[in-house]
């Protein structure tokens, strides 16, 4: 691990939090950039400074980042993209923020992030892996709580795999519905609680399957799936979640399982596609 501060971009979800709070309990100095609206207040209580800032601002995270001395960072928390298109002011997109959305070459997320990246990079400040700080967070196989997927779901999720792991290599979505070998949604831009959503308004029961990237960075992007995603999937009357263990970050696990039980929701991990018959 290296010296100085660490710096988290926090967005929204539990992750900024937990990142946060594990660096702190390796003695490190944290300090954080978060955005209105999206970041946990209750960050604040976890770093050692906390500076609020819209998310075109990049010139602005860059200075925050320079005075707190941070050698290395870590992007925590979902951003969601709807900012590029809505209130340009909003966005707040300085002259460095500009600078970084004309040079890309199309907005997709691993372009926006690589793209963050070098930015980053060159200001001396290394990237690290999303999971670096809180490994613990990694979604192992198998069931999360006691209840196992029915063959029928394990089925579902055999079929949208192959579609999971497809639109994510062409950047499109890391999440696919699907109920009875069909598709009912997939990811695009609107986030994976809002594609959960869009699918109950067609069926109920369906399956979430959440994958990552083929070739996935770690140090961006990782699927996530914590307690909003069950709420989610329960005003959806979703049955099962499937996500790729080993790539996907599991928020407030003790919670999410609760939570998953009560629902009578099966959320279990697969390292390949499911075998639809058997365990996985």
């Amino acid at each position: 691990m290296g010296e100085g501060a660490l710096g988290i971009v926090a967005g929204r979800g539990a992750l900024p939090l937990a990142v946060a709070r594990a660096a702190r309990r390796r003695g490190r100095r944290v300090a954080a950039v978060g955005f209105a609206g999206e970041t946990d207040a209750a960050l604040a209580a976890a770093v050692d400074s906390l500076v609020w800032l819209r998310p075109g601002a990049v010139g602005a995270i860059l200075e925050a980042f320079a005075a707190a001395g941070v050698g290395e960072a870590v992007l925590a928390g979902h951003v969601p993209k709807g900012a590029l298109w809505g209130d340009a002011a909003a966005l707040g997109a300085d002259a460095h923020g500009r600078e970084l959305l004309g040079a890309l070459g199309d907005l997709s997320d691993a372009v926006i992030l690589s793209g963050v990246e070098s930015v980053l990079r060159a200001r001396g400040i290394r990237l690290l892996g999303q999971a670096e700080l809180v490994p613990e967070l990694v979604g192992g196989e198998g069931a999360l709580g006691r209840v196992a997927p029915t063959p029928e779901q394990r089925a579902d999720a055999a079929f949208a795999w192959p579609v999971a792991k497809a639109l994510a290599g062409l950047d499109v979505g890391q999440t696919v519905v699907a109920k009875d070998r069909a598709v009912l949604a997939v990811e695009a831009a609107e986030g994976t609680d809002a594609v959960i959503r869009r699918a109950g308004a067609i069926a109920a029961g369906a399956v979430v399957v959440k994958v990552a990237r083929p070739g996935q960075d770690p140090r961006f992007d990782l699927p996530a799936v914590g307690p909003a995603t069950l709420a989610a999937m329960r005003e959806a009357r979703a049955s099962a979640l499937c996500f790729e263990a080993g790539w996907t970050l599991v928020l407030e696990r003790d919670a999410l399982a609760a939570a998953a039980d009560a629902a009578g929701i099966a959320v279990f991990g697969v390292r390949s596609p499911p075998d639809a018959g058997g365990a996985g």
